[in-house]
C-alpha cells in the first residue's frame, strides 16, 4: 500500500494529485488482470483466485478513499471541486464522487445472468440506498443553507470589513468540519453499496462487475482528457 503523499502538500492537493496518477496506473493494471481472467480461466475458473482478485481490487479502492479522506481533512473545498478530475468526470459526481446507484446499473449489465433471487435482493438494496442518498442530500442542503444564512447575518450582502472577516473565516472553518462529515458519509455509502452488491453476486459475476466498473471509470477519464485536449486546440 502506498504511503500518504498528500501530507507533503496538503492545502493545494499537489500531493494527492500525484498519488491519484499512480493509483490510476495501478487501476489499469488491475483492469488488464480482470480482463485476462476469462481468457485464461474460461474452462475452469478458480473461485479462490477470483475471490482473492476481488479482495485486492477492493483494497485498491480503499486505498483511494483513505487518501481522499486525508486530503479532505486538509482542504475539503478542493475535494468538492477537484482539479485532478476533468469537467466531464465531475459531471457524473454526487457529493465529490460517483453516485452509489451507479453500482446497480453496472451490475445489471455485467452480471446479466443474475438469478431471480439475486435480482430481488438488488431491488431491496436499491430502495435502502435511495433513502440514504436522500438523507445525505438533505444534510448537504442544510449545511449550505446554514452557512449562507450566517454569512448574510454577518455582512448583510456587503463586502466584509474589519473583524467581520474573522467571523466569516470562523464560519468557513465550521463549514469545513460539516462538509468533511457529509463527504465521509457519502464515501462510506459508495463503498458499502459496492460491497453489498458484490456480496449478492457469485465470484464469477463479481469479477465481471468489477471489470465493468473499472473499465467505465477509465473510459470516462479518457473521454474527459480527450475533450480537454480538443478544447485546448480550439483555444
Amino acid at each position: 500500500m502506498a504511503t500518504s503523499s498528500s501530507s507533503s502538500n496538503p492545502k493545494n492537493g499537489a500531493g494527492f494529485e500525484s498519488f491519484f496518477e499512480g493509483w490510476l496506473v495501478r487501476q489499469e493494471h488491475y483492469l488488464d488482470e480482470l480482463q485476462s481472467v476469462f481468457e485464461k480461466h474460461e474452462e475452469s475458473k478458480d473461485d479462490e483466485y477470483l475471490k482473492d482478485l476481488s479482495a485486492r481490487i477492493f483494497s485498491h479502492y480503499q486505498e483511494y478513499y483513505e487518501e481522499k479522506s486525508r486530503m479532505s481533512n486538509h482542504n475539503v473545498f478542493l475535494v468538492f471541486y477537484p482539479p485532478w478530475f476533468t469537467p466531464f468526470e465531475r459531471s457524473f459526481f454526487w457529493i465529490a464522487g460517483f453516485k452509489p446507484d451507479l453500482a446497480f446499473k453496472v451490475a445489471a449489465v455485467a452480471a446479466s445472468d443474475m438469478t431471480a433471487e439475486q435480482k430481488q435482493m438488488i431491488e431491496h438494496l436499491k430502495i435502502e440506498i435511495r433513502v440514504m442518498v436522500k438523507e445525505l442530500n438533505n444534510e448537504l442542503a442544510r449545511v449550505q443553507e446554514s452557512v449562507a444564512a450566517q454569512e448574510l447575518m454577518i455582512v448583510g450582502g456587503r463586502a466584509p470589513v474589519g473583524d467581520e472577516m474573522g467571523e466569516i473565516n470562523s464560519v468557513l472553518d465550521e463549514l469545513q468540519v460539516e462538509l468533511v462529515t457529509v463527504l465521509s458519509n457519502a464515501d462510506l455509502l459508495r463503498t458499502r453499496t459496492v460491497e453489498r452488491v458484490a456480496a449478492i453476486l457469485n465470484p464469477v459475476q463479481n469479477v465481471k462487475f468489477l471489470a465493468a466498473a473499472t473499465q467505465m471509470q477509465l473510459r470516462v477519464r479518457t473521454t474527459g482528457l480527450q475533450r480537454e485536449a480538443r478544447n485546448k486546440v480550439r483555444n
